[in-house]
């Protein structure tokens, strides 16, 4: 089931909570003249979200994919969309487009920079190069000038069934997020190096109004604020030898201990 609400003017909160993983796969779209899916989503989830998106326009007249990095919930359906919606084409990072879309796209993908603008009619976008925030060389962040919005794909990711908006903090509950993730298999899912603190402090710089979260509650506030912390919160967790760690890079903890979901979570 996926729950729709709009989080800000003509900006659609698409939400698939999967209970086994305890968390929320959140996709935006845009009402515009000419309409913008951010996130493309897992296959799995596709025939629910063109569902969703029936709901509020024709997806046939879709027109713009963006996605942040290469992975398979941001990008995983995007050739259903193309070849659902014609003269849609996907939107990402040139680094992104060269290295990793091309080959796997039915269509060639616009590969953006920050000099770039994209305007969808009432709104115009730019493409900010985030290289390994949150992950991927490819990994760039979507801001919606007009309104302030920062598709923030899985910065701010944290877990459960929550609110689609809150004016509330974002930090401790992506603490507790990123600390349990520190305690399974997927540890270590977001780097850090000397560059991630500019990196968040440059988004910070941009004022967003609106934080559009792709796991958990999206936020409405000073979403600057929340940016220069949330550079704080990395550092802590990641600035650090991994607990885990072997000798040559290998892991001392087998992944045949961990308890793995195999494959892409289910659709209810």
């Amino acid at each position: 089931m996926t729950t729709i609400n709009e989080i800000a003017p003509d900006l659609f909160r698409l939400s698939i909570y999967v209970p086994d993983f305890d968390m929320q796969f959140n996709h935006f779209l845009v009402r515009d003249e000419e309409p913008l899916l951010v996130h493309a989503g897992l296959r799995a989830m596709f025939p629910a979200l063109r569902e969703a998106v029936a709901s509020l326009i024709d997806p046939a007249k879709l027109r713009h994919i963006a996605w942040s990095h290469f992975e398979s919930d941001e990008c995983g359906a995007l050739n259903d969309w193309l070849q659902l919606a014609g003269q849609a084409q996907g939107v990402c990072t040139l680094v992104g487009k060269l290295v990793n879309v091309d080959d796997f796209s039915i269509r060639p993908a616009r590969g953006m920079t920050s000099e770039d603008a994209l305007s969808t009619g009432k709104y115009r976008y730019r493409f900010y190069r985030t290289p390994h925030i949150p992950h991927g060389w490819d990994a760039g962040v979507l801001f919606e000038e007009t309104r302030k919005t920062l598709f923030c794909s899985d910065l701010f990711h944290h877990f459960g069934d929550v609110p689609p908006l809150t004016s509330s903090d974002l930090i401790e509950p992506t603490r507790n997020a990123i600390q349990r993730m520190q305690q399974g298999p997927l540890a270590g899912y977001m780097p850090y190096t000397r560059h991630t603190e500019g990196v968040l402090r440059s988004l910070a710089a941009l004022k967003p109004k609106t934080l559009a979260v792709m796991h958990g509650s999206s936020y409405s506030g000073h979403g600057d604020r929340l940016l220069t912390d949330l550079a704080g919160v990395i550092k802590e967790n990641y600035d650090q030898a991994e607990p885990n760690a072997a000798p040559n890079g290998g892991s001392a903890t087998p992944v045949g201990n961990s308890e793995v979901t195999e494959g892409p979570p289910s659709v209810s």
